[in-house]
C-alpha cells in the first residue's frame, strides 16, 4: 500500500475540529482527507467542504499552503 500512497497515510478521526483537519491538509498538502471512526472509514473531507464552510480568509490561507511548491 505504501508504494500507492506514496508514503505514510493520513487521516483524521471523526470528533477531529476544524482546525485539525486543516492542520493536517495544510502539513501534509492534502487536498482531500479520510474521516475514521472505530477504525472505521466514515467519511471524506475535501478542498471543496472547506470552500463551503470556510470564510474567504482562512480559505485563501489553506490554499495558499496545500498548492504552495516547495522550493
Amino acid at each position: 500500500m505504501r508504494d500507492l500512497t506514496g508514503g505514510d497515510l493520513v487521516w483524521v478521526d471523526a470528533d477531529a475540529g476544524v482546525d485539525e483537519v486543516l492542520h493536517q491538509m495544510e502539513d501534509r498538502q492534502v487536498k482531500r482527507l479520510p474521516v475514521i471512526e472505530n477504525h472505521r472509514l466514515v467519511g471524506m473531507i475535501s478542498e471543496a467542504d472547506l470552500a463551503r464552510n470556510l470564510d474567504e480568509r482562512r480559505l485563501a490561507e489553506f490554499v495558499g499552503k496545500v498548492y504552495a511548491t516547495s522550493s
